[in-house]
């Protein structure tokens, strides 16, 4: 089975109307997973010494200052804080570090953590790109600081590249970020030049158009070189906006290309947890398929 992680504080975090970062993508993540038998639990609040492993304090206490009493005040051109966002935020971010322990204790060999905000644009005092906290970077250092593993591993399919969590992670020579994403698109970063302070980082950006061949061909790139990692933990920032219905971008993906990816990354994880923290996917159909097509395939499920 799979440890599920989720709480309703995900639906209090309340975007403008029209927003593609909806309340109603928790629900449409929740409605799929319905009927799975999954371990299911409520995302804890982060302490924040976890959330001051990757952002300082300064930025922390920025973000609490500006939580609105009411209605929504705007981060940046795409990202909202409403009363209840920070929470939701910080529960994002210690559903993260709670899977990191569950699965490192031997309680499961993988999770997903079904929240939202979500976090793969957020750098370390910029949040952007609909994020807030880097959840992922940050339960990749409490797997690292608090848990004292040797490497782990962050692998990053969501069609935008995950700036933040490369910002975070840059100079962090026991982890090894991955990432395949549209380029051109937002945010711009994540070129194939990009390779982190130690050489541990590995993006290979996909042409417009392009579809579950080359993706496959680039996750198969990114197996080998994470069988060759050999890390305790694996982190992927699970993002559904290739799929081909998703309104924010152009790759042709389908549900059948999430489970064969998530496939190759269990395989060559090998005795090593995986924990799947929610990113993007924005049509909502098409996110509940590939949710469920992902989750099957990780925690080797017949649905």
């Amino acid at each position: 089975m799979t440890i599920l992680y989720s709480h309703p504080a995900s639906e209090r975090h309340v975007t403008p109307s029209g927003d593609p970062e909806q309340v109603a993508r928790h629900r449409a993540v929740l409605d799929a997973l319905d009927g799975l038998p999954l371990t299911r639990r409520d995302a804890p609040l982060a302490d924040d010494a976890d959330v001051l492993r990757c952002h300082p304090e300064r930025y922390l206490t920025r973000l609490r200052a500006a939580v609105p009493a009411q209605g929504q005040v705007a981060l940046d051109g795409d990202t909202w804080l409403s009363p209840g966002s920070l929470d939701a935020a910080l529960r994002a971010v210690g559903a993260g570090c709670a899977a990191v322990d569950a699965v490192l204790a031997g309680e499961d060999g993988s999770a997903f953590v079904a929240m939202r905000p979500p976090g793969h644009h957020a750098e370390r005092e910029t949040p952007m790109g609909f994020c807030i906290l880097g959840t992922a970077a940050i339960a990749a250092k409490r797997a690292l600081d608090h848990h004292g593993l040797d490497r782990v591993a962050v692998l990053d399919f969501d069609v935008h590249h995950g700036n933040g969590t490369q910002d975070l992670l840059w100079a962090e020579k026991r982890a090894f970020f991955a990432s395949t994403h549209q380029m051109p698109l937002y945010p711009g970063t994540g070129a194939a030049s990009e390779q982190g302070a130690h050489g541990q980082i590995l993006n290979l950006p996909l042409p417009p158009g392009s579809g579950g061949a080359e993706a496959l061909a680039a996750w198969t790139t990114i197996a080998a070189r994470l069988r060759d990692w050999a890390p305790g933990l694996v982190i992927v920032s699970a993002g559904f906006d290739a799929h081909a219905a998703d309104p924010l971008a152009s790759l042709n993906w389908d549900e059948s290309d999430f489970a064969a990816i998530t496939g190759l990354i269990v395989d060559a994880a090998g005795a090593a947890p995986v924990v799947s923290v929610l990113e993007g996917g924005y049509d909502l159909a098409a996110l509940g398929r590939s949710v469920r097509a992902h989750i099957t395939t990780l925690g080797g499920i017949t649905a």
